[in-house]
């Protein structure tokens, strides 16, 4: 019995003290010897819109236009950081309110816990700009989604129009140890 107890609480504390089980699935996991440099709450918008189907004229679908968020330094809101957007290369950015900027691409994604959310995702940077926050970003991750899910249904009604879809979501930078 003393053995077992042992054994589960030494588990427990090798969890909470290595950071071994933080929720974040492994398949968007960092990679090893990546430091945490910013951790950034998100409340905006998934912008989509309805487009036709090039290969079957019949079907229509809505099709994500851009993010546009604002980042703050807390949960509640409160203390704003910065925003996020897609740049003229539709790529997703993230601009601190130093002037610094991340733009990333997409390597891997999970589903979010959260039924109706958007995926979690892991970024790698394609390009920085500035010298603040965001300069040494090397990976990004987006996690606890809530919200943010295109309309489950198109048609050719919907055609050639947009609609916001309000969502949250946490952001984690990440440089070299």
């Amino acid at each position: 019995m003393m053995r077992g107890i042992f054994s589960f609480v030494l588990v427990f504390y090798s969890l909470v003290v290595f950071g071994q089980n933080n929720g974040i699935p492994a398949s968007i996991a960092v990679t090893e010897g990546s430091k945490l440099i910013a951790h950034t709450y998100a409340k905006g918008v998934q912008v989509y819109v309805c487009t036709q189907d090039p290969k079957d004229s019949s079907r229509y679908t809505w099709t994500l236009k851009e993010p546009r968020a604002q980042l703050y330094a807390d949960g509640s809101y409160h203390r704003l950081v910065g925003k996020h957007y897609f740049d003229t290369g539709k790529n997703p950015t993230w601009e601190a309110t130093d002037g610094s900027k991340v733009s990333g691409r997409k390597i891997q994604q999970a589903n979010s816990p959260e039924k109706a959310a958007i995926p979690w995702l892991l970024l790698q940077s394609i390009a920085t700009q500035g010298s603040g926050k965001f300069t040494p970003v090397l990976f990004i991750q987006r996690i606890h989604t809530k919200g943010g899910m295109a309309p489950a249904t198109a048609d050719k009604a919907n055609k050639g129009q947009s609609v916001e879809v309000a969502y949250t979501a946490e952001y984690l930078f990440y440089g070299e140890k």
